[in-house]
């Protein structure tokens, strides 16, 4: 069964950093693609960044252009978001996703559980 586990959010202060992390399990990790979203209090939820098959990588939001950074390990089945010069407006629950277009009967989404960042002073 297709797993997404993420870790490493928690409490930081403006300015500092964090590292989120993801480990999936129940599909060909380095096949596909892996996403970070992030979904605010009272906002929709946003495609952050977006790492390919390849290790290169895709920014959707302006925002945090020159601050996040994705990378993956394929060998530990895991994609990372690191995440520097935090600033309050990134607090939200960031999310690991995988779109898998070719896997089964119809393309699906799959979520992890979501990890709080909280940016305050």
């Amino acid at each position: 069964q297709v797993l997404l586990v993420e870790s490493g959010g928690g409490l930081v202060q403006p300015g500092g950093s964090l590292r989120l992390s993801c480990v999936a399990s129940g599909f060909t990790f380095s096949r596909y693609a892996m996403n970070w979203y992030r979904q605010a209090p009272g906002k929709e939820r946003e495609l952050v960044i977006t790492i390919t098959t390849f290790g290169s990588s895709v920014n959707y939001a302006d925002s945090v252009k020159g601050r996040f950074t994705i990378s993956r390990d394929n060998a530990k089945n895991t994609v990372y978001l690191q995440m520097n010069s935090l600033k309050a407006e990134d607090t939200a629950m960031y999310y690991c996703n995988v779109h898998l277009w070719d896997y089964g009967p119809h393309a699906e989404d799959y979520w992890g559980q979501g990890t709080q960042v909280t940016v305050s002073s």
